[in-house]
């Protein structure tokens, strides 16, 4: 596990720089979960500082300097049967992977994207769950785009 592996389910906070309530945003992942059929599945979730993600972007991307969000699923490339509507993928209780977000850099996102803060750190978890589920935004001609979208309406996220 690229973040240590958290004991279950959890929103991590360990970053500084930006507060971070943090009780929502583990109430947003029980949604998506709930919404998407992974209730027995688990998802581990760190706030990350900017040095951190930069690293951790050149270290398994090959990029210099921070991003916003990266997802490190525990089984890479695994492909899952794809998201519908009141439908979904995984049977019994399965651990997805890590999610790594800088609330420094989702900041300077969201005023770029006219959300807040807490709209992107939204934006940003479900992106990450659904690379954690085989979504791939660089190589799948939009599938992941057009997933994000329906399921972003859901949540009434921009």
């Amino acid at each position: 596990m690229k973040l240590d592996q958290l004991a279950s389910d959890e929103v991590e906070n360990r970053q500084r720089a930006v507060h971070v309530p943090l009780l929502p945003l583990q109430q947003f992942l029980q949604n998506i979960k709930t919404e998407m059929h992974l209730e027995e599945s688990i998802v581990a979730v760190c706030l990350v500082s900017e040095t951190e993600m930069a690293r951790l972007n050149k270290t398994y991307r090959k990029i210099s300097g921070p991003t916003d969000v990266l997802s490190f699923p525990s089984v890479p490339g695994r492909k899952l049967l794809r998201f519908r509507p009141r439908k979904m993928v995984l049977r019994g209780g399965s651990f997805l992977g890590d999610i790594a977000i800088s609330p420094a850099t989702a900041r300077r996102y969201a005023k770029k994207n006219g959300r807040t803060l807490a709209s992107e750190l939204r934006v940003l978890i479900l992106h990450g769950v659904l690379h954690l589920l085989g979504y791939d935004h660089e190589t799948d001609q939009g599938e992941m785009d057009r997933v994000e979208a329906k399921l972003r309406k859901r949540f009434g996220l921009a």
